[in-house]
């Protein structure tokens, strides 16, 4: 039986195509990660911000590399795209911006990103989030884009507001973190919505 609705964004989207680099406001840009990367985001790992409000742990540099390995196989198999975001000039790694479970024929993802401590209160997550919802939306050609923290994650409701996530409700006990069940504020942005800032 045929489908009444075309497919928002075709399969093949990303597989057939470079990962691109994007630049960013304020002397970052977006990369494609790279397998150098791995000692700076199993540093990144080891701080305890990042590691509560995360499922995950590196416990060495060479399991950083394969969650690299992984995130770069991810766009082929356009399940996930996954961007480190770097200072312009010197290639440093400051955090990382991603957009989980794509759905292209519905037109749909998450984003998800973290920045390293020394990055913290300097709008990079913010400017992350925001190059990579343009891209998403007039490059790629999603529809929407869903954004989820834990409630209790403050900082990262900022990001969502200050990137025009427009919050949609609280997802209750929808989250288990090594505290226990979170509550989870649920975000989205249509194409369409307005440029921010």
């Amino acid at each position: 039986m045929p489908f009444k609705v075309s497919d928002v964004v075709a399969p093949g989207a990303l597989a057939h195509q470079e990962q691109p680099t994007l630049p960013a406001p304020g002397g970052l840009v977006l990369r494609p990660w790279a397998p150098t990367d791995a000692p700076a985001v199993y540093e990144a790992f080891q701080d305890p911000v990042l590691q509560r409000w995360h499922a995950r742990v590196a416990d060495s540099e060479s399991e950083a590399l394969g969650w690299i390995e992984d995130w770069r196989k991810a766009w082929a198999g356009e399940r996930a795209a996954h961007w480190a975001i770097a200072d312009t000039a010197t290639d440093r790694l400051v955090g990382r911006v991603a957009l989980r479970q794509i759905e292209l024929p519905d037109g749909q993802a998450e984003v998800a990103y973290w920045t390293v401590p020394s990055a913290r209160g300097r709008g990079v997550a913010s400017r992350g989030v925001e190059t990579l919802t343009r891209w998403a939306f007039d490059e790629l050609g999603l529809h929407r884009l869903e954004l989820t923290h834990a409630t209790a994650n403050e900082a990262s409701c900022r990001v969502a507001s200050k990137t025009g996530f427009t919050a949609e409700g609280t997802m209750r006990s929808a989250v288990l973190h090594a505290d226990g069940w979170h509550d989870m504020h649920l975000h989205a942005r249509i194409a369409g919505d307005g440029a921010v800032g």
